[in-house]
């Protein structure tokens, strides 16, 4: 008779008494070893039982970290499936606010002909929308347009249609139907699906993102995303805002040249743009 094994539950108990002696907060241990699983899905989503498996650990006990990091605003339940939650993103912009790229993003824009006089920002898209991080204000600078914290729909800015453009075609298909209606802000914004997704193949062979008063008369923005090493890297990129009326081809130029630097020197330098 072979030896005897002890039960299932017998030695997830064993397991976890084995975590609780070798961590001075075992629930803490355990509620980021789930967000770093969500984090590296690909789908970016798993049941219950996916990460009790994952862990090791019992139902029971992911269950109830699930519960506590939900009701932080750390993981979010669609149906039987978790992802990462909102709260993650506002964390981490302000983190991303101490690091040292975000001072580099200030010393660049100081630096560049072009961008030193203009608003510049680094911007992260979650979903259809952006959230802005940092912002570099020239002289004079832009300021109706989004600050800080701001959160702004992707269809209706620069560096939302530049980070959206990096998406497979059929993120596209999912997030923007032809027939959806898209929130306007003027008489020149994107309204429809169909419309932006036009857009965003035009982006794609031009190789920036350009928004002619879209979200705020008067105002013509352009935006880059910022290479990443993978396809789950941080979504970032960088935008500059500047008013029409003294808005010319020759500056469109001098931008998205600058632009182009500021985006790989914030991110990979050797990277490159992906076109999936």
């Amino acid at each position: 008779m072979g030896p005897i094994r002890p039960s299932d539950s017998a030695a997830e108990s064993e397991r976890e008494r084995g975590e609780a002696s070798s961590s001075p907060a075992p629930a803490v241990t355990r509620a980021a070893a789930v967000l770093d699983v969500l984090g590296a899905s690909a789908s970016g989503r798993a049941t219950l039982s996916d990460l009790a498996r994952e862990l090791g650990i019992p139902k029971s006990s992911t269950s109830n970290i699930l519960q506590a990091l939900e009701d932080a605003g750390l993981v979010v339940r669609a149906g039987s499936e978790f992802s990462l939650g909102r709260k993650l993103v506002e964390l981490g912009a302000s983190y991303l606010s101490r690091r040292d790229e975000i001072r580099e993003f200030y010393e660049f824009c100081g630096r560049s002909p072009a961008l030193s006089r203009e608003t510049v920002r680094v911007a992260l898209l979650e979903g259809d929308h952006v959230i802005y991080l940092a912002r570099y204000e020239g002289h004079p600078a832009v300021r109706l347009t989004s600050t800080i914290g701001d959160k702004m729909p992707a269809s209706l800015c620069a560096v939302g249609k530049a980070l959206v453009a990096r998406l497979h075609e059929r993120d596209w298909e999912e997030m923007y139907p032809d027939d959806a209606e898209l929130p306007v802000l003027t008489p020149h914004s994107i309204s429809s699906g169909r419309q932006f997704k036009e857009e965003l193949r035009r982006i794609r062979q031009e190789g920036f993102a350009f928004e002619d008063e879209e979200s705020t008369l008067g105002v013509v923005c352009l935006g880059v995303p910022v290479p990443t090493r993978g396809a789950h890297g941080p979504n970032l990129g960088v935008s500059v805002t500047a008013l029409k009326a003294t808005f010319t081809e020759e500056q469109k130029k001098t931008m998205v040249s600058e632009l182009k630097e500021l985006a790989q020197a914030l991110g990979n330098p050797m990277g490159q743009w992906p076109m999936r």
